[in-house]
């Protein structure tokens, strides 16, 4: 798998809904950045995800625009306009914003460390 594949493996875990298919695609020592919140355990990220998800139902989740910024054998850094739609208090939603996402490769297999979001 290239890290590529892991952005686009993420991104289709995060669609699932299921933070054990999102778990699967991070580092141990992820570190995560949103507008309001920092979550630096795996605790605290399940526990955004899965407010988020509950706040907007049947959400979709895209990246577009993607930019590789910096890689090498071991590292991928991208930016992106993140899009989401779904639906929130029974009303259609959507939106977008900023993010970057750094990729390590352990193992053979790339780990998402690191996601910044901001709207």
């Amino acid at each position: 798998m290239d890290y590529q594949t892991a952005l686009n493996q993420y991104i289709e875990a995060t669609n699932t809904h299921n933070f054990d298919n999102v778990e699967k695609m991070l580092h141990d020592d992820a570190v995560y950045w949103f507008t309001n919140k920092t979550c630096r355990t795996m605790e605290e990220i399940r526990a955004f995800f899965e407010n988020a998800w509950d706040t907007i139902k049947e959400e979709v989740y895209a990246a577009k625009d993607v930019q590789w910024i910096a890689v090498d054998e071991h590292i991928a850094t991208c930016l992106y306009t993140f899009h989401y739609e779904g639906y929130m208090n029974g009303e259609f939603v959507s939106g977008s914003g900023r993010a970057t996402n750094v990729f390590v490769k352990e193992e053979g297999k790339w780990k998402l460390i690191h996601e910044h979001l901001s709207r």
